[in-house]
């Protein structure tokens, strides 16, 4: 799976944070994954049973065990009629964590997941996005869930609809924050 732009509308704007992806899957796991951020001189790759590194150095998670002390990453969807799950979501998250970023690239809020940046990352995104990025993040100690039962026909790695990345002391307590209906 090739994902040769993320963060197109950054791109556009001249700012940093975009990158292109790459992954290997085979019948459903994938087995390699690579990232680049050309602007941040960041190359993130993971090898399945063998971790995952940003230009060599190896990655690994941030220990989180809080909500209130979590920093969670999020994003939009281009489809306007979309978007007021995704500003619920940001609501919810806003009351109950330290903070939330929406750099528009979740490629690379996945990796910042991985390289301990970010405590969680969740959205609903394409398997071009999760690809890639999903295999860095557990390489590094992540654990990748779903809000909602992924379909029986979808390989779980590759299914992005309202995927979560997250260190594990946070899992339980986000997933729940997020299945919550709305107030």
């Amino acid at each position: 799976m090739v994902d040769p732009l993320d963060g197109t509308v950054n791109f556009a704007r001249n700012l940093p944070h975009y990158g292109v992806s790459l992954a290997f899957a085979l019948d459903g796991v994938v087995l390699a994954g690579a990232v680049y951020a050309p602007e941040l001189s960041c190359t993130y790759v993971g090898i399945k049973g063998e971790g995952s590194y940003c230009n060599g150095e190896r990655l690994g998670i941030r220990e989180c065990t809080s909500l209130l002390d979590a920093v969670i990453g999020t994003g939009f969807p281009h489809d306007p009629a979309q978007v007021q799950p995704a500003i619920e979501r940001v609501n919810r998250l806003r009351r109950n964590c330290r903070d939330i970023r929406r750099f528009a690239a979740p490629k690379l809020d996945i990796c910042y997941v991985a390289s301990g940046k970010l405590d969680a990352h969740t959205e609903s995104l394409s398997p071009w996005d999760v690809a890639a990025a999903g295999l860095i993040a557990r390489e590094a100690g992540a654990l990748s869930c779903h809000v909602h039962s992924v379909p029986n026909n979808i390989p779980v790695e590759l299914y992005g609809e309202e995927v979560v990345f997250t260190t594990p002391g946070i899992c339980e307590d986000l997933l729940t924050l997020l299945r919550m209906k709305c107030e």
